[in-house]
């Protein structure tokens, strides 16, 4: 018997009402989008979601194992969840997701209150295994890593899609091929695989149906999209990602179109070609750098070279004026020096990148670069992370500076979490404005906004006129 025939039934602490889960969510977009996922399974099939442990049946855990920061701060949450488990002898506690995949059997016996473990290639398992454990209270671990998991990555939660959010996430790829040598990616995610074309534009009609104007297309290399994983870029005039953009710009209702995270080498003539004559793609490209020396690069297995990315910026800018860049930026790289360290700060004043997420190394068990004997000093990477955030600062001040005066487009998200009266929205190069709206001004606007003053992280404006209202 299934859940949702189970719903008038007694299911767990004696009551007599459908369970009620809660969803936390650590770490990427990815794994954000996996949570909606897991919504949207759980609500079809008659469960209820709630927004706070105290309230739950089901509490799931939907962990990050990319960096150990995210780990120690999901364990040290779940670890908690033992005294509530106490108190509540029914409770169903489980973890999901990368820490999972990662730490798998090891976590059951370590937090020995948890019920279930699904690891990342599983998540569609998750209405069976909870089926289950409601009828027979035992231990369930999972985690096999295959495609099955791309059954489930189009599903949405039906209040997401009922509140008609302006902007959305399609997972159009799952797991990477690239092994460079400090990431578990491949491990706790497994090898790159893509969903069909027929499934993501579906999928992209029915967000844009229900009120979506802007998607964000995610993958651990997105623009490896249809490649089969294959880890050789392809020639020039190759990419199935371009070719997915291109059908979904057509899609009518739909205003904007973002992506990431590509890999530098994927961006051949064909899709620096197709995002130029595509209005509907952003003027914005997050695209990952790592590190600028080439001895850095190489030993992070990284395949392309400093000189290589910069040929990529200028080609986009070439045949994109205004467009912008962000990027991902890693200190402290084991045996990195400060010649090393010098040439990633040039060349990050050479792209004059808009924002950049700067992290500092951190050894990840079972990867080559934690093996590595020339760990760099902790102090050093805390030294070398403040210089290079001192710098970006700059940089984004700058930027923002130069647009007072301007008039800029936006697409409106709502209002702002910091202050109600003002709403905000983004740009197509995705740069962060504050407006006060009129009454009749919705999420999902395109508007013009002439902007008045900045900060050092976002603009602040007037609105000039109604381009493309709801």
């Amino acid at each position: 018997m299934d859940i949702a025939d189970k719903q008038n039934k007694e299911y767990i602490n004696g009551s007599k009402t459908t369970p009620a889960v809660f969803i936390k969510t650590y770490g990427c977009q990815m794994n954000e989008r996996d949570s909606e996922a897991i919504a949207g399974m759980l609500s079809r099939l008659g469960y209820r979601l709630v927004d706070h442990e105290s309230l739950a049946d089901i509490l799931i855990f939907n962990t990050c194992s990319v960096r150990d920061q995210a780990e120690r701060k999901a364990i040290g949450k779940i670890g908690l969840m033992k005294k509530l488990k106490q108190q509540r002898p029914g409770l169903i506690v489980g973890v999901m997701g990368c820490m999972a995949q990662n730490r798998g059997e090891e976590l059951i016996q370590s937090l020995p209150h948890l019920d279930f473990v699904i690891g990342s290639g599983q998540l569609h398992k998750l209405p069976e295994t909870l089926d289950a454990i409601i009828a027979n209270r035992h231990k369930i671990s999972l985690l096999s890593l295959n495609d099955e998991i791309l059954t489930s990555m189009g599903m949405h939660h039906e209040g997401f899609l009922k509140i008609a959010s302006c902007q959305a996430y399609i997972a159009i790829t799952r797991g990477c091929n690239r092994f460079c040598s400090y990431c578990i990616v491949p491990r706790v995610r497994g090898r790159e695989i893509s969903r069909s074309e027929r499934d993501v534009l579906a999928e992209a009609r029915q967000l844009v149906d229900s009120g979506v104007r802007e998607i964000i297309l995610l993958g651990q290399n997105v623009a490896a999209y249809g490649l089969h994983g294959d880890t050789r870029p392809p020639t020039a005039n190759i990419s199935p990602f371009a070719a997915l953009l291109t059908k979904l710009s057509a899609i009518e209702g739909l205003y904007r179109i973002r992506f990431t995270s590509p890999y530098p080498s994927y961006f051949n003539n064909r899709l620096i070609s197709t995002i130029a004559d595509l209005p509907k793609v952003c003027r914005h490209i997050h695209l990952p750098l790592q590190s600028g020396s080439d001895r850095v690069l190489q030993r992070m297995n990284r395949q392309y070279t400093a000189g290589q990315y910069l040929d990529i910026v200028n080609k986009l800018r070439e045949r994109v004026p205004d467009i912008s860049f962000s990027t991902d930026i890693i200190v402290g790289f084991p045996g990195e020096t400060d010649a090393d360290f010098n040439a990633t700060r040039a060349i990050m004043r050479k792209v004059d990148f808009d924002n950049a997420f700067i992290f500092k190394y951190s050894p990840r068990s079972g990867t080559p670069a934690a093996r590595e004997k020339q760990q760099t000093p902790q102090k050093i990477r805390e030294e070398r992370n403040q210089l290079l955030l001192a710098d970006q600062k700059i940089r984004t001040a700058a930027h923002n500076k130069q647009l007072v005066g301007t008039i800029q487009e936006i697409l409106v998200e709502g209002p702002s979490k910091r202050n109600s009266q003002h709403w905000n929205g983004k740009t197509t190069n995705a740069r962060g404005v504050m407006f006060t709206p009129s009454p009749t001004i919705r999420s999902g606007q395109l508007l013009r906004i002439r902007i008045q003053r900045c900060s050092a992280a976002s603009l602040f404006g007037v609105v000039e006129d109604d381009l493309k209202p709801l």
